[in-house]
């Protein structure tokens, strides 16, 4: 009785994983920043904290970079990031690209536009700007993916 018990728990187990999309598996990201960048190493140690493996290429082509992953002007920011197709631009939490990954959109990607305060790589002590993860998509519209306050 209690193996079957077990068996039944552990399916429940597992398809609360799969169908919440969360993961212990590492997932490879490819971050493309400037190499004078000091606040995209503190994005990328976030990352990494939160079981990314950061693939880090720096280069002095940003705005080429960005011209041909479709990021308008007016939502860059100051490091690009590709995983699993999808366009990663800025300051994005972790748990976002996690949450946009589990949903599978039919987006290119998320942004947080400049570089507010507070964002993970954008730590100033207690304070934080209020800010917002956008998607965008091929034609530049957007659409809040989640709101953060203060």
């Amino acid at each position: 009785m209690q193996n079957n018990f077990s068996k039944i728990l552990i399916s429940l187990l597992l398809l609360v994983v799969s169908t919440y999309g969360y993961s212990s598996e590492v997932q490879d990201i490819t971050v493309y920043r400037s190499p004078n960048c000091g606040c995209c190493s503190g994005w990328i140690k976030h990352l990494q904290d939160n079981q990314f493996n950061v693939i880090d290429i720096k280069t002095n082509n940003m705005s080429k970079l960005k011209q041909k992953y479709g990021i308008p002007d007016k939502l860059a920011s100051c490091h690009t990031a590709i995983i699993d197709g999808y366009v990663i631009e800025g300051h994005v939490p972790a748990t976002d690209i996690k949450q946009l990954l589990s949903k599978k959109l039919d987006i290119i990607g998320l942004t947080v536009p400049e570089m507010p305060v507070g964002t993970p790589g954008m730590e100033m002590g207690n304070r934080k700007d209020p800010f917002s993860v956008l998607t965008f998509d091929k034609d530049g519209n957007t659409t809040i993916f989640k709101q953060y306050d203060k």
